[in-house]
C-alpha cells in the first residue's frame, strides 16, 4: 500500500456512502486514543524540557559560587544546605535522569506520530474526503 494522498480519480470512485464496518470503527478509536495519548505527552515533554533549561540553568550558577559554600539543595519539599561538589554532583545526577526521561518521552511520541501516520493512510484510502483525521 503506498502512503500519501489520492488523486481526485481514487477519490471519486471512494464515493460518498461507504460503510463503515467495524474494523474502520476500531482504527478510528484507535486513531482517537493515540491522539489523546499524543497530546499528553507532548505535554509532559515541554514540562520535562522546561524543567531541563531550569536545570542547567542552576548548573551555570552553581559554576560561579565559591568551593567552600555551602549551597541550600531541594530534596522533595524541603530544602538542603550541601557542599558545592555534591550539589553540582547530584544537579548531574539529576539532569541525566531528565534527559534519559526526555529521549524515552520522544520515542514514545515517534511511535505514536508513525501508528497515527499508518491509520491515516489506511482509513483516508477507506473513506477518502468522507473522514477528517487532521490533528
Amino acid at each position: 500500500m503506498r502512503r500519501g494522498a489520492l488523486t481526485k480519480e481514487e477519490e471519486e470512485a471512494i464515493g460518498e456512502d461507504v460503510e463503515v464496518r467495524r474494523e474502520d470503527q476500531d482504527k478510528i478509536n484507535r486513531f482517537s486514543r493515540l491522539h489523546r495519548h499524543e497530546l499528553a505527552i507532548e505535554e509532559e515533554l515541554k514540562a520535562k524540557q522546561k524543567e531541563k533549561e531550569e536545570l542547567d540553568d542552576i548548573t551555570t550558577e552553581l559554576e560561579l559560587a565559591d568551593e567552600d559554600e555551602l549551597v541550600p539543595y531541594k530534596v522533595g519539599d524541603a530544602f538542603f544546605h550541601v557542599p558545592l561538589p555534591q550539589a553540582q554532583e547530584m544537579l548531574g545526577i539529576s539532569t541525566a535522569k531528565l534527559e534519559e526521561e526526555i529521549s524515552e518521552l520522544e520515542e514514545k511520541l515517534s511511535n505514536i506520530r508513525d501508528e497515527m501516520s499508518q491509520l491515516k493512510v489506511e482509513l483516508y484510502a477507506r473513506f477518502g474526503k468522507t473522514i477528517n483525521l487532521e490533528t
